[in-house]
């Protein structure tokens, strides 16, 4: 009976031990899918990229006519109203002198037949819109005063503020669309530019001629977008594929070279816009993994787990 007790006690250990042996695989492969980052991937994308920037443009009348007093007297007549269009050539103000308006009526009384009314007519000088009217009937004016100023239509345009570092990517007659408050885009040409640059700003004015079918008021401010480059069929990456340093000198990308590692790979970038970058060297091919998310701070050959 106490032999039986001694051979308990001297299998307890032996069991033990070989319990604790058969626990060990099932820690080393938890540890192993612990090791493991999720991460989400794409592939390389051939596309048309293109690469832009914005400046304002600032609608304008380039050429105004101002409509003048050619006698001193009294307005008695204005055949048009503020923001009308008028034609060359109508009458767009009458006035009557002051010697008529004092002795006018006198002639007439004793000479019938004289016919004396003492009324100028005052013609538009060009077509377009009046922006400016300065009188109204019964003012009295002199000769040579303003009275009213007719933007002319055909002058209408946008004046695009250029920095002139960027000068180099715009010329004559080159095509620029313009984008209209509200989100209405216009074709314009760059017709001519101003021979000065704005001394705070160091920017340089550049007319641009737009066709529209619509009326576009005065002074309306757009954007004027500019093609910086353009490539075609080229690839790109999501911007969240893409990796840096701390002074963004060298970029780098994950790519998965099996279903579990991915290793760091240098790329060299091109242009970028929106959420796309162009991606110059190395080149990819479209079977070529990229890990997209859950790529930050990985490291060389970091073994990874893909999800959906």
């Amino acid at each position: 009976m106490k032999f039986k007790h001694i051979y308990l006690f001297a299998c307890l250990p032996l069991l033990l031990f070989s319990c604790k042996g058969a626990d060990k695989p099932a820690d080393g492969e938890d540890a192993a899918v612990a090791s493991q980052t999720p991460v989400t991937v794409t592939t390389v994308t051939d596309s048309s990229m293109v690469d832009y920037f914005d400046v304002s443009a600032t609608s304008i009348f380039l050429q105004k006519n101002v409509v003048k007093a050619n006698a001193n007297g009294y307005i008695e007549g204005v055949n048009t109203q503020l923001g009308h269009y008028v034609a060359k050539g109508s009458t767009v103000f009458t006035i009557k002198t002051k010697e008529a308006q004092s002795i006018g009526n006198s002639i007439n009384i004793l000479d019938t037949t004289f016919k004396f009314s003492g009324v100028n007519r005052i013609k538009a000088p060009g077509s377009g819109y009046l922006t400016q009217l300065a009188h109204q009937k019964g003012d009295y004016v002199q000769d040579g005063e303003q009275l009213a100023i007719i933007s002319d239509r055909s002058s209408f345009a946008f004046v695009m503020q250029l920095p002139y570092e960027l000068r180099r990517y715009v010329k004559i007659g080159q095509g620029i669309q313009l984008i209209l408050p509200g989100g209405d885009k216009l074709d314009g040409q760059v017709a001519s530019e101003m021979p000065s640059v704005d001394t705070l700003s160091q920017t340089q004015g550049m007319v641009i001629k737009v066709n529209s079918a619509n009326t576009i008021p005065e002074n309306l401010v757009a954007k004027a977008r500019i093609i910086r480059s353009l490539r075609s069929n080229t690839s790109s990456l999501p911007k969240s594929a893409i990796l840096t340093n701390e002074t963004q000198t060298d970029f780098w990308v994950m790519k998965l070279i099996n279903p579990t590692t991915a290793v760091k790979t240098p790329i060299t970038k091109g242009i970028e816009t929106g959420d796309r970058v162009e991606i110059l060297t190395p080149k990819f091919s479209a079977k070529d993994q990229i890990v997209v998310t859950g790529n930050y701070g990985l490291t060389d050959t970091a073994k990874v787990k893909i999800v959906q």
